[in-house]
């Protein structure tokens, strides 16, 4: 893996969604920070573990694949969708059983083939909405 780009394809195609967590440390650094309404905290790659074990319990097959990646520097932007079973509880909503297909995009910086910064948004509304998990509230129509 040559960039920046390659490394976050790698990333989230293989060692994520091939739940191979023990390789984590190769592809993040100990000082990695998450980003999250505005403020940056650090988790490492404990931390960034942990997040993806918490994934990978409500989603225990899901995978991730690139759409599509626009570099800034040492910045990578990455369209994914991530596809898996909605098999456990997650945020108070009852799992399903079905296949789910949620898309996003994060933000990652990477100094020194590591990830040292993480960030981004999934479209759970969305994939909810359509699986009829969340409904507007009767009493606000």
């Amino acid at each position: 893996m040559n960039n920046n780009e390659d490394i976050i394809r790698y990333f989230y195609e293989h060692i994520v969604s091939d739940n191979l967590l023990g390789k984590l440390e190769d592809f993040a650094s100990e000082d990695c920070t998450v980003w999250a309404d505005g403020k940056s905290e650090k988790v490492g790659v404990n931390g960034m573990k942990e997040h993806l074990e918490a994934i990978r319990h409500t989603y225990p097959d899901y995978r991730m694949k690139i759409l599509r990646q626009f570099v800034s520097g040492d910045y990578v932007i990455s369209e994914f969708r991530m596809e898996g079973t909605f098999q456990n509880e997650w945020l108070g909503i009852k799992p399903t059983g079905e296949r789910i297909s949620i898309t996003g995009v994060d933000i990652d910086k990477v100094i020194d083939g590591k990830i040292v910064e993480h960030g981004g948004a999934a479209n759970t509304f969305e994939a909810f909405w359509a699986m009829n998990l969340i409904m507007p509230d009767s009493n606000h129509l």
